[in-house]
């Protein structure tokens, strides 16, 4: 069972998609990409080497050498010094710029891998396995790469679109409930800044998402990927209507970094929603019965929608760093209804100024989701 999406720019390929079942076909679809006879560098870490032995015993025959980089698992190591270490063993074994890197594991794996691709003699090609419900459905599709900086996520990075994205969900199966529903952030997020038919389907079809059925994980990747890839196609560097993918984010983020990353990303993505809902309720856009309806689908993925004894003006104060900053000001994403998105510093229609989005509204819809 597979299923193949095509990213295109200016109406012409870039790069595909493949949702499978099993990791067997990926040495075809490698080799169909040209990279027969060439080294090959799969980039791992701790939590997902299990998976390391299988795709190298499945790319040897493939590859002139298949070498193995593995790092420790977790967000505080997608950092330079990682970069550093990779770079090294990518010189020792004299890669090449026709060579590849296969990032295998999470969004930390591909988004390090991604960098460390797009900066290593001035850009190498790479390949995205994504092993997590996080990664198959926001981390591997974009092209967006980076690593954090001194505590501030993704401040380093680089646009660097892979030659492929190859998905098994079936390793989705493997991962522990927690780490998997966090991913249940993200997706949700694509259906209410884009498609409500998805988002509607998402809410019918709880149990069979949350049990991992085969039949509903491949329905899932495969209508997120189409949610994502078409703003990616429409605006690729971020520029204009992909910041619409943010939505959740801004505070999202701030929270993360407040309680340092105890909080999976797309539990914290999930309270940030909340809270741009909450805005979007207040400004008069969503209704009350709208916002509960949000909350009441990421409750049935068993994600938080409040937090507790986090500062709110720390909070506040840690959004001013985002990288999303535009003039001095924030562009804060929220929703004219479910299924839609905007960004507040664009007018709705030509009729329309920009929504100011104030401190005193971030500090409202911190205190709506618990902040102190």
């Amino acid at each position: 069972m597979a299923e193949r999406i095509t990213i295109q720019k200016d109406k012409k390929p870039i790069y595909d998609i493949v949702i499978q079942d099993q990791f067997a076909p990926l040495a075809e679809e490698m080799d169909c990409l040209g990279y027969k006879g060439r080294k090959i560098c799969i980039v791992t870490d701790s939590n997902t080497v299990y998976y390391a032995n299988e795709i190298e015993m499945l790319l040897a025959p493939l590859a002139s050498m298949v070498a193995v980089f593995t790092f420790p698992a977790g967000e505080e190591n997608k950092n330079l010094d990682v970069v550093r270490q990779l770079y090294t063993f990518l010189i020792e074994r004299k890669f090449e710029r026709k060579d590849v890197l296969v990032a295998l594991g999470g969004g930390v794996v591909g988004d390090l891998t991604g960098f460390a691709a797009a900066t290593y003699l001035r850009g190498i090609d790479f390949v995205q396995v994504p092993t997590t419900l996080l990664s198959q459905a926001d981390s591997s599709i974009g092209g967006k790469t980076g690593v954090d900086f001194d505590g501030y996520k993704n401040m380093v990075g680089a646009f660097c679109m892979p030659k492929l994205v190859y998905m098994n969900v079936q390793t989705l199966r493997t991962l522990d409930r927690r780490i998997y529903l966090s991913g249940m952030g993200e997706v949700i997020k694509h259906g209410l800044i884009q498609n409500k038919g998805f988002y509607d389907w998402l809410k019918k079809n709880g149990e069979a998402v949350k049990s991992r059925s085969t039949d509903a994980l491949i329905h899932m990747a495969l209508e997120n990927c189409h949610c994502k890839g078409s703003i990616v196609e429409e605006d690729p560097t971020e520029q204009g209507v992909r910041a619409i993918l943010n939505f959740g984010h801004t505070l999202g983020h701030a929270i993360e970094k407040q309680v340092n990353f105890s909080m999976y990303h797309g539990e914290c993505v999930a309270v940030g929603m909340v809270a741009a809902a909450y805005i979007s309720y207040e400004k008069g856009f969503l209704k009350k019965e709208e916002l509960k309806d949000i909350e009441d689908t990421l409750c049935m993925y068993e994600l938080p929608i409040r937090v507790e004894h986090i500062d709110k003006y720390a909070v506040l104060k840690a959004t001013k760093s985002d990288k999303k900053m535009e003039n001095s000001k924030i562009r804060f994403i929220l929703l004219s209804s479910l299924g839609t998105a905007f960004i507040n510093t664009t007018m709705l229609t030509s009729k329309q100024n920009p929504v100011e989005v104030s401190d005193e509204d971030m500090i409202r819809a911190l205190e709506y989701i618990g902040c102190i």
